[in-house]
């Protein structure tokens, strides 16, 4: 048993956990006569389903657990999905707890980092672009997926541990009934139609939206208007092999830059270029909608038009190997959100993009999965233990909800960025930095389930989205009075930063109750001296420019209550905790000499 799952039980109380158990073993007895009940009905079997379903019979061994699934298991190895690259809580989630660690090791490719090359003239020459990325290997792995070889493998793994996977199966009717014991679910296999039961219903359909159609409820739509296309390749594209010079070579000291998640930034537009291990390689146009309209990279034919004017390396790795295109889809305008997520009396939940999807730079699907999969087994553990969790369920859909507004705020508005690798180069940084010290904190110690109702913790999450959310509009003014043009150089965005080196081994740190609390204000305080000294530095460098734009702006952030406070709390700070300047480009000339 992991520490999690004892850590959640040891939370019941005695009365609570003798009632789950009596609870479970009678609905166990009762099994064989009444095969259609089930305590949890999971709707969709993806990746956001089975590792819920094998997330809940690790917690629970007994508890009854069925997944509907409309496509016959196994599906494709070579699955298309969105969502290829996983970052430290999706990786943490999937190889320490769900125990799937042999898995990834040995059957989906480590990854090599996050890794950006910002435009510069027209992009025919990739060691003319300025590289952010890292040197090394950060300690906590990290994985490329391919996402229908993990799904077989989830399958079969919830299949072993109990779970009943009615793959082939569509959902029909759903019938919520809160005021009794059961919800209704008609469901249609290939041969016949049947009705099941079940205390909890669990909506991981994705964008079919199943119990939010049911319900009537529409997404909430964002301020974040983007779309994507993408396509597979039979080919293992190698961002390396697209120069011989040594010295570009010689900025990495282990790993593999096509082993990376490699971005092609350009103005209002990204690139991703993701290998995998069937040995295939994902390739991905994803832009904002202000900025390039859907009609002009939503084909293929289109999609190989567009790269060969933004990115004519890549489209000439592509046309040289076109026999080996796999596939291609579209998403336009993807990002929403959700008005909720848990409702604990009603007995359902929402998971994975059957309630929010953001964006998929930084890879943050599968993180929101995991975080959301906690909270859903949190309430239905309580819930089958007999405790009332309606206002338990609020708290959390509230929680889940507020960081999905933290998280968007990186992406709305900022697609204007991109194409500026001064601006651009601290932002990933600074989201980087944000990702570790914040959410894979609160993530690795299991905390999201209470730090609502934590009062430290839920004071330094209020403090830390009013710095993010300054921050990230920070970086839009800063770029409206910077339009400099950084030469071919490299960032290293984890080696040479003290902030960074810590921030990233600090979320595997196991920490006692206070001992976390004291790390999560450090935490906080470390941010807002990162802001301040990024403001700060940003100020210093424009002192002397007299455009009346650029003293406009700056004296309206010298004017700002929130951006005193931020250089406040750096001017405090700097001498007795300092923090590398290396994550600035402005004011520097020496990013891009290698790290010794």
């Amino acid at each position: 048993m992991t520490s999690a799952v004892q850590r959640r039980l040891s939370e019941l109380s005695d009365d609570q956990r003798a009632a789950l158990i009596e609870s479970l073993r009678a609905r166990q007895t009762t099994a064989s006569t009444d095969p259609g009940d089930y305590d949890v009905a999971i709707l969709g079997g993806g990746t956001a389903g089975l590792t819920l379903a094998l997330q809940l019979r690790q917690v629970l061994p007994e508890v009854r657990v069925v997944v509907v699934e409309k496509q016959a298991h196994p599906v494709q190895e070579t699955t298309h999905k969105v969502g290829e690259s996983t970052v430290e809580i999706a990786a943490h989630y999937l190889r320490d707890i769900l125990g799937m660690h042999d898995h990834l090791e040995t059957q989906q490719i480590r990854k090599f980092g996050l890794r950006m090359f910002f435009s510069n003239h027209d992009n025919s020459d990739i060691t003319q672009r300025v590289e952010l990325g890292s040197s090394v290997f950060p300690p906590l792995s990290t994985y490329q997926l391919d996402r229908g070889r993990l799904e077989n493998e989830l399958g079969m793994r919830c299949i072993q541990a109990g779970v009943e996977l009615l793959d082939g199966h569509k959902v029909g009717a759903i019938e919520l009934q809160s005021d009794k014991a059961h919800h209704q679910i008609q469901v249609t296999g290939p041969d016949s139609e049947r009705s099941i039961s079940a205390r909890w219903v669990i909506d991981a359909s994705g964008r079919s939206q199943l119990l939010q159609r049911h319900r009537r409820v529409h997404r909430n739509e964002v301020e974040h208007t983007a779309n994507a296309a993408w396509f597979r390749i039979a080919h293992p594209i190698d961002v390396g092999t697209w120069t011989d010079d040594p010295g570009w070579n010689d900025r990495i000291h282990e790993g593999d830059r096509a082993m990376s998640t490699n971005h092609l930034m350009g103005d209002g537009y990204w690139v991703w270029l993701i290998r995998l291990a069937s040995g295939s390689t994902s390739v991905g146009i994803v832009a904002d909608a202000d900025a390039y309209s859907f009609s002009s990279f939503n084909t293929l034919e289109k999609a190989r038009d567009w790269l060969r004017i933004h990115e004519p390396q890549c489209a000439a790795t592509v046309e040289a190997h076109l026999d080996g295109i796999q596939d291609f889809r579209v998403m336009r305008d993807y990002s929403y959100g959700c008005e909720q997520v848990f409702s604990g009396d009603q007995r359902w939940c929402l998971t994975g993009e059957s309630g929010v999807f953001l964006d998929p730079l930084y890879s943050p699907g599968l993180d929101l999965i995991a975080i959301g999969n906690g909270l859903v087994v949190d309430l239905v553990t309580r819930s089958l233990a007999g405790e009332d969790v309606t206002a338990l369920a609020a708290i959390h859909d509230s929680l889940f909800r507020s960081v999905t507004d933290i998280w968007l705020a990186i992406y709305e508005k900022q697609y204007s960025l991109m194409g500026s690798a001064q601006v651009m180069s601290s932002k990933v940084i600074w989201d980087t930095a944000f990702y570790w010290g914040v959410f894979g904190l609160l993530f690795f110690n299991d905390k999201f389930r209470v730090a609502a109702t934590v009062p430290s913790v839920a004071a330094n999450l209020q403090r830390l989205t009013q710095i993010s959310n300054r921050v990230q509009q920070f970086y839009r003014e800063w770029k409206s009075i910077d339009d400099s043009d950084l030469g071919p150089q490299f960032v290293d965005l984890y080696a040479p930063l003290d902030f960074m080196v810590k921030l990233h081994a600090g979320m595997d740190d196991e920490l006692t109750p206070p001992e976390f609390e004291a790390r999560f204000t450090e935490n906080t305080r470390l941010f807002a001296q990162l802001a301040g000294q990024l403001i700060s530095t940003v100020i210093d460098n424009f002192a002397d420019h007299t455009a009346d734009n650029v003293v406009a702006r700056i004296q309206g952030w010298q004017r700002d209550p929130v951006i005193a406070d931020l250089l406040a709390t750096y001017r405090r700070e700097r001498h007795r905790t300092p923090t590398s300047r290396e994550w600035m480009t402005i004011g520097r000339t020496d990013v891009g000499l290698p790290v010794a």
